[in-house]
């Protein structure tokens, strides 16, 4: 036996050398097993014997081979689910087509609370918070989500009139999606939480009645218009008015200020004046009158004071051509004018 060679891909290869080989197959398999990745997006939750032992973060991992399993869960990701259409049915990002809706009529076709049919698509997006709630809590994990998140859209839709969903109902309805299905979720404990609710479409009911509701549809479109049109000729006259009214109240503030000011001074000026009157009553009299005809003659020419007490007066000029100033003529004696 000790003799004994086999040959294989046309190679003699000996026992020993086969039993070496498996081995290292074996050896190599279980190192391999044991070590796992988790990706940075995902948690791993680890399984011994097929019972919850552990949950672990990113990075690389080891197991024990053929005890311990692990399932990597992607809880960082936020996840898109689809309603009334399905993405891979879209012409296009911004709504659905015909087809697509028609697909799917057991989703979207929903009864209002004033007793029409209205066609809805919407898209929720979630994400897992509790991997093992998630891989435990339930089995059929898609349907189940599915069917809360129709159920609540459905009971949202039932409380409002058709009117009201299809104008500033939408935003209501979304939060309060959102926040039920938070609600429903926890509850039932499969690690899930809603992030966002978005209704894409809303269809009035086919036939005759359509057009009345698009009509309906585009004149709350043309109210929203002209509301931010409104706002924003608001947003801009406010301030404009502000600041004129701002600068004619510091116009006034500063003409207050300057009469405030030539009041004070002339009051200073009248009391100094006052009080060289009381000094000198005559003196300050003559000087007083002399600055008034200063200021009176000041801008005229050729300008001539007569004593009006004078019977008669021959004129006499200046041979020179010049004129004095007439703060340089004195009164002529026997009055002053």
């Amino acid at each position: 036996m000790s003799d004994f060679k086999m040959s294989a891909f046309g190679m003699n290869l000996s026992p020993k050398l086969i039993i070496a080989i498996i081995v290292l197959a074996v050896v190599g398999y279980t190192v391999f097993s044991a070590v796992y990745i988790v990706d940075q997006t995902e948690e791993a939750v680890v399984l011994t014997f097929g019972k919850y032992s552990r949950t672990e973060g990113p990075g690389m991992k080891f197991k024990i081979p053929l005890i311990e399993e692990n399932f990597n869960v992607p809880t960082k990701v936020v996840q898109k689910m689809d309603f009334g259409f399905r993405m891979d049915n879209q012409e296009f990002l911004g709504g659905t087509t015909e087809a697509a809706r028609a697909s799917y009529k057991d989703e979207s076709t929903m009864l209002t609370g004033d007793l029409n049919i209205v066609d809805i698509t919407w898209i929720i997006q979630y994400r897992i918070t509790d991997p093992k709630a998630w891989l435990f809590g339930l089995d059929a994990k898609e349907k189940t989500v599915r069917d809360i998140s129709q159920s609540v859209v459905s009971q949202l839709v039932g409380d409002r009139a058709i009117l009201d969903i299809l104008g500033n109902e939408r935003e209501s309805i979304q939060s309060k999606a959102t926040e039920m299905m938070n609600v429903l979720f926890s509850s039932y404990g499969i690690g899930v939480l809603v992030t966002g609710t978005q209704l894409k479409d809303i269809f009035p009911p086919e036939g005759t009645v359509k057009a009345a509701f698009d009509d309906v549809n585009v004149a709350f479109q043309d109210m929203s218009r002209l509301i931010n049109e409104g706002n924003e000729t608001y947003n801009k006259e406010i301030p404009r008015a502000a600041g004129e009214a701002q600068q004619a109240i510091q116009v006034a503030e500063g003409y207050a200020t300057e009469r405030v000011n030539k009041a004070t001074g002339d009051v200073a000026r009248f009391k100094a004046v006052l009080k060289e009157y009381q000094r000198s009553p005559e003196v300050t009299r003559n000087r007083l009158y002399l600055e008034m005809v200063e200021n009176v003659f000041a801008g005229q020419e050729n300008t001539d004071l007569v004593d009006k007490k004078l019977g008669s007066f021959l004129p006499l000029k200046q041979l020179t051509g010049r004129t004095g100033s007439p703060s340089n003529v004195a009164p002529a004696a026997g009055g002053t004018q």
